[in-house]
């Protein structure tokens, strides 16, 4: 990707009339949902096209996210395979209480589109209303796994429940309940592969820049508010809280320019440590930016500006994808066995 498919991008979302459920369609109709893979050379590029998606539109970001990541998960996976499918993927690999999809097959080799039978249910499945194809984590029968299966999401074995979705923040993801009664699907790759690819922890940190990106729109809205202001209501408060803004989110962008180019150099080592001080800072910066900005604005924008206000619902809500302390934990544990002196200036 280049900056001329990333300023198509932006271009596109800034001038759609496209109906709101109707925008991940659209990208994907114009073949902006093509992004280089993570590892591949231009992590950075992939990042910029995640971070303006949620600039725009955080519920849109869930979805494009999920759907590029499946794309990047067969090429990593599958590379020899040339697929057909056209339409909108989910990856469904959250494992509920009470939602886990089992498998049944007569042939339950490793072999590429070995044919399964889903029974179960999967729960948090962004999308799933909308979405045409799915990558989801199953088990076997006898507790194996996880397996990655792919299917087609256009079968009469497979029901959708919205009843548990009462969302007002990202709202628009709707990540829903999924019941699969002997649902066709097709093993993609080996037992555990999922989990173990170097790409698992790649897309992880690719989330953390959707939180970003979603940040950054919140600042625009201060900095626009600034700058439109007239001197005697830019008070010393608005300046003092754009400037914590722009600390914060330069100190993310730092980190995640710095774990792009990381990601490139080492494509097949194992990105958990890189990934967790994205999703940490970028936790950090979010939560800073919705403070002050709320701050500082007041309850105007909250009220009268419908894009505004639908963003400030969706950051909290989007960022609790977070493992919160536990991330915190393992971040330490990364640190505390680090081979390099991570602190050197």
């Amino acid at each position: 990707m280049n900056n001329a498919v990333f300023n198509q991008i932006r271009q596109f979302l800034e001038a759609t009339d496209l109906a709101e459920s109707d925008w991940l369609a659209g990208l994907i109709a114009r073949k902006l949902d093509r992004l280089p893979a993570p590892g591949t050379g231009q992590t950075h590029a992939r990042w910029q096209a995640l971070a303006a998606v949620a600039e725009f539109d955080l519920s849109l970001a869930k979805l494009y996210e999920g759907h590029t990541d499946a794309l990047a998960i067969l090429a990593e996976v599958e590379p020899d395979t040339v697929r057909s499918e056209s339409g909108a993927w989910g990856v469904w690999a959250a494992e509920a209480p009470g939602g886990k999809a089992i498998f049944e097959s007569g042939n339950y080799s490793d072999s590429r589109d070995s044919k399964v039978y889903l029974r179960g249910s999967k729960c948090w499945c962004s999308g799933a209303a909308t979405a045409s194809h799915a990558l989801l984590t199953a088990w076997r029968q006898d507790g194996r796994g996880p397996y990655l299966v792919r299917l087609e999401l256009d079968q009469p074995s497979i029901s959708i429940e919205a009843s548990n979705w009462h969302a007002v923040g990202m709202r628009g993801s709707a990540s829903l309940d999924v019941q699969f009664q002997g649902a066709i699907g097709y093993l993609v790759g080996r037992e555990g592969q999922y989990l173990a690819r170097p790409g698992f922890w790649q897309g992880g940190a690719g989330v953390a820049v959707c939180w970003y990106g979603g940040a950054v729109g919140l600042a625009v809205s201060l900095r626009q508010a600034a700058l439109t202001a007239d001197a005697a209501k830019r008070s010393p408060f608005m300046l003092a809280a754009l400037g914590k803004v722009d600390l914060a989110l330069r100190e993310t962008t730092l980190v995640l320019q710095q774990s792009a180019a990381w990601i490139d150099t080492h494509p097949t080592a194992d990105a958990a440590r890189v990934a967790l001080l994205c999703r940490l800072s970028a936790e950090k910066t979010a939560n800073l930016v919705l403070r002050e900005v709320g701050k500082a604005l007041g309850a105007a924008p909250f009220c009268r500006n419908r894009r505004f206000a639908k963003a400030a619902a969706d950051l909290p809500v989007f960022i609790r994808q977070s493992h919160a302390e536990k991330d915190f934990v393992a971040s330490g544990e990364h640190t505390l066995h680090a081979s390099d002196q991570p602190w050197q200036l």
